[in-house]
């Protein structure tokens, strides 16, 4: 419920119904266009909605063991991805500055603060914005190029056991980060 002192207050459910009318994205006459799509259903097996009572005890449950440590770091510097091939620009971003990384150079104004645009030293970002960047080759070198210390590890050289041990480590430091690039198949996602 919103209320304005000078006027009645509006509640979430009649903003959601006027917004429904009002389509972004639609036909002229409102109705969704047929090639894009809002808000995907998560599949569920085998993924976990964050949100839910499971993702929320699964949540509850790392913080009580002690391996959300860069969680916190990270989610002061969540963003959404800007161009649909950013997504591993937006992820190293945020990773740069949880890392409290000084980017040397403004983003905005006076402001030093990495952005996805900001990320071309490896691949220039006409070419991002059509490929995206791999993992093998590109991540590495811009996490390196804008300060940061990487290791690439690939999914084929360690056992499962390892790997597990080795995220449960990060995840219990504040000092470091992992990204990983995955296949979304696995998942039964797309994207």
């Amino acid at each position: 419920q919103l209320t304005d002192m000078q006027g009645p207050s509006v509640s979430f459910n009649q903003v959601r119904e006027e917004k429904t009318q009002h389509q972004v994205g639609g036909t002229a006459s409102g109705v969704p266009d047929s090639r894009t799509f809002y808000k995907r259903a998560l599949p569920c097996p085998p993924a976990v909605a964050f949100s839910s009572s499971e993702g929320r005890t699964m949540f509850a449950d790392a913080l009580l063991d002690g391996t959300l440590q860069g969680f916190f770091k990270l989610i002061e510097q969540f963003r959404t991805q800007d161009e649909p091939a950013f997504c591993g620009l937006a992820s190293l971003a945020m990773v740069l500055n949880a890392l409290a990384i000084d980017p040397r150079r403004a983003w905005k104004g006076p402001w030093r603060w990495f952005h996805e645009q900001m990320l071309d030293c490896c691949q220039p970002l006409s070419t991002v914005i059509e490929t995206g960047i791999n993992l093998d080759q590109q991540a590495a070198c811009l996490a390196r190029c804008n300060g940061a210390m990487a290791e690439l590890v690939r999914y084929d050289s360690l056992s499962e056991e390892k790997f597990r041990a080795t995220i449960q480590e990060i995840c219990a430091s504040d000092q470091q980060h992992v990204i990983v690039s995955y296949s979304r198949k696995q998942f039964l996602q797309t994207g």
